[in-house]
């Protein structure tokens, strides 16, 4: 059943909490959190935009707690816990002026996705569209390996820059690894490429030190080799970062928040929305469904598309491709999800299952950087459904 494989090279990328974009999206989440934890069915479409000494919300929120909600206090707080705390930086959480442009979600949109309104008598998908889940065994969280390996490396860098270890380093950074495949898997790391934003000092040591930081990570890995090359600062200098060198908005890093390019995405962003939207809850689902086939012994990698309608709670479409690395036929695994037997992609159930409108042990502003997979706080990386899937495909 396996299709023939050649080696291959491919790329990921991950961004820093620090980088703009970021910034926008774990502000967004941010005041999602708050409002869900005031009521849990809050109707969030929280949009943020960053730029010199600027953050600016806008969007739709309809929340029974909102008049106890101050999300430029939550803004404020995101920026100083990121690390931009200096005025230098010419975007600080102290200094910042913030606009303020939220309202109330369109009527319109609350009917289809609300049970019991308009046409329905269960919750609709929140938008129509396509979402994307895959699952992968190259890695031990079951993600490809250059976004997985992008985003510990950057996790690691955060860490320590808040301790001091590296205090030279400032929050603006972007992770880039080549790794070659062989038959598949992975075999080497071809090159990494690391732009980190840092204060004005010697380019050589911040080479020296952080060649040896990519070196600390990534050994455990194996896949470094005497002919990994590494680009530190390729430009020379990065020193000017942040909002101030770019503006953020929410939601423009769709394939660093999801697998790096690997497999399909359906162009949904995900942070600062509720789960409603199925752009985000279905892509979680999706992956939760995908990760489970893989856990089981199913296939080696397992990408899972599903399809709705606005107002719609059944899936227009559920497609399941194990790119001919199953151990069962695709059409079988496809059977059983259509079925919903083990998993029920009604947006109503699907929230319900992994628990996404009260959060527990984790939050939607955690999501917003380094990665909405592949982390075991989420409930959506859960292998719960790995006996259940081995039973019925028997």
């Amino acid at each position: 059943m396996s299709k023939i494989r050649t080696d291959h090279v491919f790329t990921s990328e991950s961004v820093s909490e620090g980088h703009p974009d970021k910034v926008c999206d774990q502000i967004s989440d941010a005041i999602l959190d708050a409002c869900l934890a005031k009521d849990s069915k809050s109707r969030v479409a929280c949009e943020t935009l960053t730029t010199t000494n600027l953050v600016v919300n806008a969007g739709e929120i309809t929340c029974s707690g909102w008049d106890q909600i101050d999300p430029e206090a939550i803004a404020r707080k995101v920026v100083r816990a990121i690390g931009y705390d200096r005025e230098e930086l010419k975007f600080s959480a102290d200094t910042f002026e913030y606009i303020n442009r939220l309202h109330k979600q369109s009527a319109d949109i609350s009917q289809g996705v609300t049970a019991g309104e308009g046409r329905f008598q269960e919750q609709g998908a929140g938008d129509q569209g396509m979402m994307f889940g895959y699952a992968s065994n190259a890695t031990e969280e079951l993600m490809p390996a250059p976004i997985a390996y992008s985003h510990r490396l950057l996790d690691v860098l955060q860490k320590i820059r808040k301790d001091g270890t590296l205090s030279y380093l400032r929050p603006d950074s972007k992770a880039q690894i080549s790794i070659c495949h062989r038959n598949g898997k992975p075999c080497s790391i071809e090159n990494i490429v690391l732009s980190h934003q840092t204060d004005d000092i010697d380019p050589k040591k911040i080479e020296q030190d952080l060649i040896a930081v990519c070196k600390e990570v990534l050994s455990p890995t194996g896949l470094l080799t005497d002919k990994t090359e590494y680009f530190i600062n390729p430009t020379g200098k990065f020193v000017i970062g942040g909002p101030h060198g770019d503006a953020g908005l929410t939601g423009r890093k769709i394939i660093v928040d999801t697998y790096g390019g690997v497999g399909s995405h359906g162009g949904g962003a995900f942070s600062g929305k509720d789960p409603s939207k199925v752009d985000r809850s279905a892509a979680y689902y999706a992956r939760y469904v995908a990760k489970n086939i893989v856990a089981a012994g199913l296939a080696e990698k397992c990408e899972i598309q599903v399809a709705y309608a606005i107002g719609v709670a059944k899936p227009l479409s559920i497609n399941v491709d194990t790119y001919g690395t199953g151990t069962v036929e695709d059409a079988k695994i496809e059977a059983i999800l259509k079925s919903g037997e083990i998993f029920d992609f009604r947006p109503a159930a699907l929230i319900a299952d992994l628990g996404l409108l009260t959060p527990k042990g984790w939050s939607y502003q955690e999501s917003a950087a380094y990665g909405h997979f592949g982390r075991a706080q989420f409930p959506w990386e859960n292998t719960t459904r790995v006996d259940a899937l081995k039973s019925a495909l028997s």
